[in-house]
């Protein structure tokens, strides 16, 4: 090794292991969240799946196998914490970035320092790109060269899908872990682990934790472990000491959190309202209630549900009871005009209504039906007898006004190819089984029905 790579080794090797007064003011005056993250696999918490000994993840840090890859899931699971154990148990370079905050000028600065570390020391560089679903294209491809000749290990961390909020040329080359939020127990073992570690977290006070103060912080935590120990930190900070002792009840740890996490991704808010559709149209009306409070009190607009209704009511219900429609549009109107939290009682209202309503599919299939026709008769002539014509004449004539006949007389509508189909036929649910059709388009009837 040349006199300038070891003049170099050294001086990097003091700055990374010989910290500063000032960087431990830093790291003191760090919330409680940053100051408790996990250092190794054995202080990790949650993502069994992932983490556990023998897992596919583990065997692969330990041997210091592992390639680019992709942390997905909510905010909180351990996906950053995870990836730096990763740096240091690996004994390689750690670098990270933001993709808000960072472009691809940063990018490309880490990647020559990474490829200079490489080639003097083999000595590895793990790159974590946080919230890295919100880097374009452009900034993608700028890594995409350092991914592939190995001149650093990529690591994003994302709370979006990646394979549909990322460029593809990233996700093929890299592994994807999904996260998942912590459970109860996990979260559980880490407000225990800030009580009463004396180094990084609270064990040099005397801290009194009801239990019904420690369920409340793990119920309203959402699964987020930051947030369980940000409720927790708050509540110790801000609560005087009786006697040399912190007490925490219940009462306390309701004042120091907002109500519980329910912070949705895309993934999850289109799974939720499927949910919701689906419950709709089942009859469900707890279920179909369940699913449009979770996704209000997680701030989706409820203008987004009072639309679906309003689908809903024609689609699965339609003609079996019509005043659906009028309900939900109005319910509709009414969370427009009112706003939150008045309008949200006529919301509830329809969805109610909707789901009790009897069901019929007969609209959305018949304008199926029609749209098929639509494709393959594209050039169908409209008859004669039904053209706009505007002076008096034998053609004219051919057309026959209902009203002259009571109301209703038979005569072909639509074009020649199509002329015996028939796309609406009323089911037998509600106010459509009093619905009959004329004779020679009821099913039974009509050999070229559709």
């Amino acid at each position: 090794m040349c006199y300038t790579c070891c003049v170099y080794y050294r001086v990097k090797k003091h700055m990374e292991l010989e910290p500063n007064l000032f960087s431990e003011n830093i790291s003191k005056s760090a919330p409680l969240a940053e100051r408790m993250r996990p250092r190794n696999l054995d202080e990790f918490y949650g993502q069994p799946h992932l983490a556990k000994k023998g897992s596919l993840l583990r065997r692969a840090i330990e041997v210091d196998r592992l390639g680019s890859c992709i942390f997905y899931g909510p905010p909180g699971s351990g996906k950053t914490t995870l990836a730096s154990i990763i740096a240091k148990t690996t004994n390689s370079s750690f670098k990270m970035l933001n993709a808000v905050t960072s472009g691809v000028a940063d990018a490309k600065k880490i990647i020559d320092q990474a490829k200079k570390e490489l080639e003097m020391f083999n000595r590895k560089t793990y790159l974590l790109l946080d919230e890295c679903h919100r880097w374009s294209k452009a900034q993608s491809d700028a890594v995409l060269e350092a991914i592939e000749k190995g001149y650093i290990i990529f690591i994003g961390s994302t709370t979006e899908n990646p394979y549909t909020n990322m460029t593809r040329a990233i996700v093929s080359r890299c592994r994807i872990f999904i996260f998942k939020p912590l459970s109860k127990q996990d979260i559980e073992k880490v407000i225990h682990s800030a009580l009463t570690d004396k180094e990084r977290g609270f064990g040099n006070l005397k801290i009194d934790l009801k239990d019904e103060a420690l369920s409340h912080f793990v119920l309203t935590s959402g699964g987020d472990a930051r947030v369980a120990l940000g409720n927790l930190e708050l509540a110790v900070l801000s609560t005087p000491a009786t006697k040399g002792k912190i007490v925490i009840d219940e009462k306390i740890a309701k004042e120091c959190t907002t109500g519980r996490n329910l912070s949705l991704d895309t993934d999850i808010f289109y799974d939720m309202l499927s949910a919701f559709c689906k419950s709709l149209r089942g009859s469900d009306a707890d279920a179909a209630l369940y699913w449009s409070r979770r996704m209000i009190k997680a701030g989706i607009d409820p203008l987004i549900i009072a639309r679906r209704l309003v689908a809903h009511s024609s689609e699965d219900v339609g003609l079996a009871n019509s005043q659906a429609l009028v309900v939900s549009m109005s319910a509709m109107l009414a969370v427009e005009k009112m706003g939150v939290p008045e309008g949200l009682i006529p919301l509830s209202h329809a969805i109610i209504y909707v789901c009790m309503s009897p069901k019929s599919n007969s609209v959305i299939t018949a304008m199926h039906l029609a749209d098929d026709d639509v494709e393959q008769t594209y050039n169908g002539a409209v008859p004669d007898h039904l053209k706009n014509y505007n002076y008096f004449n034998e053609k004219r004539e051919k057309y026959k006004y209902p009203h002259d006949y009571g109301g209703y007389v038979y005569q072909q509508y639509l074009p020649d190819e199509i002329k015996d189909h028939v796309y609406y036929l009323p089911s037998k649910n509600g106010a459509e089984k009093s619905i009959v059709l004329p004779e020679w388009k009821q099913k039974d009837n009509n050999k070229n029905a559709k």
